[in-house]
């Protein structure tokens, strides 16, 4: 008899352990249940919350507009101006004329492959208005080499890459200031070499006629070839 009693009793012990099991195993789960829900709950408010798209109406505002104003005497990081001319092409209120920065062949490199970038698909790239935009029915825009835009102060065409100008929309959230002046370092150097007569070809540049340029055999005794550097007139 004491032996039945005794596998009796670890039997109930075995059932009653595996019970214990189950029921921490269901408190553990409902436990991790109740801990996640607030998160879930949280990602769908934030998900879902109402807002406006970029631009979107509002009759909240007065202006009918959900984009605000900056507020007034406020400045965004990063478009602090402590060089007038630098950052505007102004000096005194009116377009000025120079450089800010040195112009160097770093520059004229940068600027070069700016201008191609942002500037040839209308200008074309010697700057004469005949780009790909304009010969498929685009506004032709005026060519850099007319006496009024030879004319022009640096400070023009700064302004009218920063804010626009006609058909041409405003490049100045695109294009940072110093890309700026470097390209029209370029148009500048684009400028020069279309209007350039033989007595502006170096010394050590044999000028060929019908405008073609032999530069001179480098240091690797390799001769260059010939490049147009400018027709005489």
């Amino acid at each position: 008899m004491s032996r039945g009693n005794e596998g009796r009793r670890q039997k109930a012990e075995g059932r009653s352990e595996k019970l214990r099991f189950r029921v921490r195993f269901a408190c553990s789960l409902l436990l991790s249940a109740f801990c996640l829900l607030p998160s879930f709950g949280c990602r769908q408010k934030m998900a879902n919350q109402p807002r406006y798209d970029p631009l979107e109406a509002s009759d909240f505002f007065t202006d009918g507009m959900s984009a605000r104003p900056r507020i007034a005497g406020t400045v965004a990081r990063g478009e602090l101006v402590t060089n007038e001319f630098f950052s505007t092409g102004k000096m005194g209120g009116r377009d000025g004329n120079g450089f800010p920065v040195p112009v160097d062949a770093a520059l004229l490199d940068r600027g070069n492959e700016r201008f191609n970038i942002y500037c040839t698909p209308c200008h074309g790239r010697l700057g004469d208005g005949k780009g790909m935009i304009p010969s498929r029915g685009y506004r032709h825009p005026p060519t850099f080499h007319s006496d009024a835009l030879r004319n022009q102060p640096t400070g023009h065409f700064f302004d009218v890459m920063t804010n626009g100008f006609g058909a041409m929309p405003q490049y100045g959230t695109i294009i940072p200031p110093r890309d700026r002046w470097a390209i029209i370092a370029y148009i500048r150097a684009l400028q020069l070499s279309q209007n350039a007569t033989a007595a502006d070809v170096p010394s050590n540049v044999k000028l060929e006629s019908g405008g073609q340029a032999i530069l001179p055999v480098p240091p690797n005794g390799q001769a260059g070839s010939p490049v147009v550097h400018g027709g005489a007139r």
